[in-house]
């Protein structure tokens, strides 16, 4: 069962590192993890994408509520909520796999933003199922080198807000 928490920290140093020794402590694991600062300078916001049984999910939720750098901590699955994931990924092509490449890109609704004789690089940005596919797709081309954010959610809208 895998769970996003969205965790509003304050902007100072150490404060991940002392989130992600919580996880390493309890021998619980980070599937992905993007923190970045909000609107306010001094808050960021921890997307943590973690996956366990039910008491594990629970037990995360429970522990990252007691850390005193933490503001506020949301729940939410990948049901409820809208995840994206930004990817670069670099790849050699000749003559012969160009084209493939650019049916892929098309298909995927990827964009190249790069591009020298011998090498391009690709940029994707949408769910981490897709970015996989495309993985997928160009492993059999040749993958030079690939980067990726971690995962980044919110919760899905609801007429009620």
């Amino acid at each position: 069962m895998k769970r996003i928490y969205s965790v509003l920290v304050e902007n100072r140093s150490g404060v991940l590192c002392k989130v992600a020794g919580l996880f390493s402590r309890r021998c619980f694991n980070i599937d992905s993890l993007a923190v970045g600062e909000t609107d306010d300078h001094a808050v960021s916001c921890m997307t943590i994408v973690s996956s366990g049984d039910e008491r594990t999910i629970e037990q995360i939720e429970k522990q990252l509520n007691k850390k005193l750098d933490v503001i506020k901590v949301k729940t939410f699955d990948e049901n409820s909520s809208v995840s994206r994931e930004l990817m670069l990924i670099k790849v050699k092509y000749n003559k012969s796999t160009r084209k493939e490449i650019m049916e892929i890109c098309d298909i995927m609704k990827a964009q190249i933003v790069d591009m020298s004789k011998r090498q391009m690089i690709i940029q994707i940005c949408d769910t981490p199922e897709k970015i996989q596919l495309l993985i997928h797709m160009l492993q059999s081309i040749s993958i030079v080198e690939v980067a990726r954010t971690g995962t980044l959610a919110l919760p899905k809208c609801a007429d009620t807000d």
